[in-house]
């Protein structure tokens, strides 16, 4: 899948191509709203990140041209936070809205959500014989499914979404916290991940690891 960024900011637009590139994701890039028209008469993209201020004109201009014109999904990525034009942004059809400076892991989230919900991402992510549905909230190893409470789902499909890579126990303390609103103590996250590695066959810990003394990988 291709992505169109449209910023002119040179340090930023290095990082997400990186970032954007590891998970898989083509890259065009457009600094301004000339380059980003130009290119979206002739070529196609799966989503389109948008900040606002740009230097031949305005993103929320440009917003409104391009779902006039199709059905490319569109998160702003801007500094811009002020409520108004938060609420501008997704009143001209805008699937979401990012303010800088943004959290990696939480931007790629949100870009899978928005092509998920547009059709146009792979709502089964997997890892081995594990697979995560999340338009259904179904999760199965070799093809038996499992039964999982909120936060052993949370746990796993924000692990599932990057096998290998370490969560530590802040990042998940805090995913947990922001997907509940209740308050998650670092004994429950170890109760929660003891519980969830029965329910996968996974009692020794070879495939949800413990890194001692920082938290948890799993493993591809």
């Amino acid at each position: 899948m291709r992505i169109l960024l449209v910023e002119d900011n040179d340090a930023i637009i290095m990082g997400l191509e990186y970032l954007l590139s590891q998970e898989g994701y083509q890259v065009a890039t457009a600094k301004s709203v000339g380059e980003a028209e130009r290119f979206l008469a002739g070529e196609d993209c799966s989503l389109i990140l948008l900040d606002i201020a740009l230097p031949d004109g305005n993103g929320f201009e440009l917003c409104r041209k391009i779902k006039r014109d199709s059905r490319i999904p569109v998160i702003f990525l801007t500094a811009k936070e002020e409520e108004a034009d938060v609420v501008k942004g997704l009143d001209l059809g805008a699937e979401d809205y990012v303010i800088k400076p943004f959290r990696n892991r939480e931007l790629v989230s949100r870009i899978k959500g928005v092509l998920r919900r547009s059709g146009r991402g792979n709502p089964v992510l997997r890892c081995g014989d594990i697979s995560v549905n999340t338009e259904t909230g179904k999760v199965s190893r070799g093809g038996e499914e499992i039964t999982l409470t909120k936060l052993e789902y949370r746990i796993l499909s924000s692990m599932i979404t990057y096998p290998g890579k370490l969560f530590t126990r802040d990042e998940i303390l805090s995913d947990i916290w922001d997907i509940s609103g209740n308050f998650v103590n670092d004994n429950t996250l170890s109760v929660t991940v003891k519980r969830l590695r029965e329910k996968l066959g996974d009692s020794e810990g070879q495939l949800i690891k413990t890194v001692r003394g920082m938290g948890y990988r799993l493993e591809p």
